[in-house]
């Protein structure tokens, strides 16, 4: 390294290996500190993005300081090849004491190396989120949610509006000079749900068959829906630059048409192409239509001007084993299942977004007492907003429970304030806000759910004793 900035010989590739692997160890590190503390892997990530990022801004550390700023680096590239100059956009974008730092880096010696690793990282981050998304889809039950539709439903619709009301509350009342666009932004980010986290604890305490196990894993399925359909709106928003109640309408019916028919004609394409690769190996011909599924259908919804990563879901909604059940009976080998298939890719990219997310982090925000006094307004916001969807459950159960589990934001919540970064409603200080939220509600909600299961199931056995 000289001057913070990664140098290659020969291969032009060479220094992409370098940096992609350099944040992938990172985030390996991260993931094993969390396992052994027993706590999601997410966080893990996430806490050393932050310590990577921070720690390297210092350092000055040229491909890490890039990657701090998140997209608007590339946006600053845009600029001057339009002709802008690239000392004054730099200030504009990033401020003073950011701005001429960026500059160095990209006129320097070594500045077209770093920003094609920069581009690289956040390709591979992207693709990250895609199969994120796409596995989310995977553990999407429908017949489940048939079952307990009418009470995950009633869950899942206040766990989302709840949030998202009190969250514009909070936020207009704490920086009533933002934009609307901002807000509502920040808002949307509170109703998320993360199902990976909840099922993890539920199946850790082989709760997930129990009544509130299932209300819970159907209304994260809802909230999720939900959740990405008003994504698409308050996107919507942001890009049309104001408040169209029509514009808002076409945007949903967009948003449900397309879940709809991906869940409706998806099937059909899915057989077809299993037939098509018939004559491939089982695991190639499972490989190739998952891949090619799950990307067409990010593709499609970009082009209905939706987020890819509600192609990604609904791909994953779609997708099943059953569709290449004849050839599962007739391979004598163990079968493999698609998520097994596509973990691989998972297990990879994804690490490498979280850990992008952290290092935006910056920890100088929290000095201001605003930010303080943001993030804490938020968190009551989500946390109560949250639990109060556990009214929704009618049913002889704990509402308690269920609204507990409905708590942790995780990675849903993350995808969420990323894509609102980069659409630029949300700055460094409502980042940072935003992530020490989820960083709570991630590290907080499962020890609390398990305490509370406990509980019940104590209270349960005593009765039982006592009858």
């Amino acid at each position: 390294m000289a001057g913070g900035a990664i140098i290659g010989h020969g291969d032009p590739i060479a220094p992409v290996i370098l940096g992609v692997t350099t944040i992938l160890a990172f985030a390996i590190i991260g993931r094993v500190a969390a396992r052994k503390l027993k706590q999601p892997t997410v966080l893990g990530e996430l806490l050393m993005g932050i310590l990577l990022g921070n720690l390297a801004w210092y350092l000055k550390v040229d491909l890490f300081i890039l990657l701090r700023e998140g997209p608007r680096v590339f946006e600053l590239v845009q600029h001057t090849l339009a002709g802008a100059s690239i000392d004054t956009v730099a200030v504009t974008l990033f401020g003073q004491d950011t701005g001429p730092e960026i500059a160095r880096i990209i006129t320097g010696p070594h500045g077209g190396e770093v920003m094609q690793v920069a581009h690289a990282v956040d390709i591979f981050s992207r693709y990250g989120v895609i199969f994120m998304l796409f596995m989310v889809g995977l553990q999407t039950n429908l017949e489940q949610m048939r079952r307990v539709g009418a009470d995950s439903a009633r869950v899942a619709l206040i766990g989302v509006a709840l949030p998202l009301a009190l969250g514009f509350a909070a936020v207009w009342m704490l920086r009533p000079a933002l934009p609307f666009s901002s807000i509502i932004f920040v808002a949307a980010t509170l109703g998320a749900t993360s199902l990976g986290i909840t099922a993890r604890v539920l199946e850790e305490l082989d709760y997930s068959t129990s009544r509130e196990g299932r209300i819970i894993l159907g209304a994260a399925v809802y909230d999720d829906i939900l959740g990405l359909i008003i994504l698409a709106v308050v996107s919507g928003i942001v890009l049309s630059g104001s408040v169209d109640v029509s514009e808002i309408v076409k945007v949903i019916l967009i948003s449900s048409l397309f879940l709809a028919a991906a869940i409706v004609f998806g099937p059909a394409i899915v057989r077809f192409s299993a037939y098509v690769m018939k004559r491939l190996d089982l695991v190639e011909a499972k490989m190739f239509t998952s891949y090619l599924f799950v990307m067409v259908l990010a593709w499609m919804a970009n082009l209905a001007g939706l987020a890819t990563i509600i192609g990604a879901f609904a791909a994953g909604v779609v997708l099943s084993d059953s569709f290449f059940e004849k050839r599962n009976h007739s391979d004598r080998r163990r079968v493999v299942t698609i998520r097994e298939l596509i973990m691989p890719l998972e297990v990879i990219l994804v690490p490498i977004f979280f850990i992008l997310i952290g290092m935006q982090v910056k920890v100088e925000t929290f000095m201001s007492a605003p930010v303080a006094t943001l993030a804490a307004g938020l968190l009551v916001a989500a946390v109560i907003g949250k639990l109060a969807s556990g009214l929704g459950a009618r049913r002889p159960v704990s509402k308690l429970i269920v609204g507990i589990g409905m708590t942790p934001r995780g990675e849903v919540g993350l995808v969420f304030a990323a894509i609102g970064r980069t659409l630029g409603v949300i700055d460094d200080s409502m980042f940072a806000a935003l992530v020490l939220m989820i960083i709570v509600t991630t590290l907080g909600a499962p020890a609390w759910l398990k305490i509370s299961i406990t509980r019940q199931a104590r209270a349960r056995r005593a009765r039982r004793a006592g009858g």
